[in-house]
């Protein structure tokens, strides 16, 4: 299975997302936070497939999810979608970087490390 990030629950989002991490000091709880530019998922055509009900992260282990889902307008069209994922234990913060190795192999992404 392919690792994919949906918004609805059997739509696949084709936009590639920039990705932001941050982990505490003591590495027990981190921060994940995604944006989209123009995502597929606002595009009016896909409006009949339902309504965003939060971000899933899909791979062969399972699912991610958080409902921590925001979107951006500019001159009242929605631009953006900004979403945040949380891990609270260590165990938490391992699963999410194994999705995140398999989304990036999927979708050849590369990481970055902040200065």
């Amino acid at each position: 299975m392919k690792a994919k990030i949906e918004f609805i629950k059997g739509l696949n989002e084709k936009r590639l997302p920039d990705v932001r991490l941050t982990r505490s000091k003591d590495g027990s709880t981190g921060t994940a936070t995604f944006r989209f530019e123009n995502p597929n998922i606002l595009d009016k055509s896909n409006a009949k497939q339902g309504e965003i009900t939060g971000m899933y992260l899909i791979d062969e282990e399972g699912t991610l999810e958080t409902r921590d889902v925001n979107a951006r307008f500019v001159n009242g069209k929605p631009e953006a979608i900004e979403s945040i994922y949380i891990m609270k234990s260590s165990e938490a913060w391992d699963r999410f970087m194994r999705f995140m190795e398999r989304y990036s192999n999927a979708n050849g992404l590369v990481f970055t490390k902040a200065n």
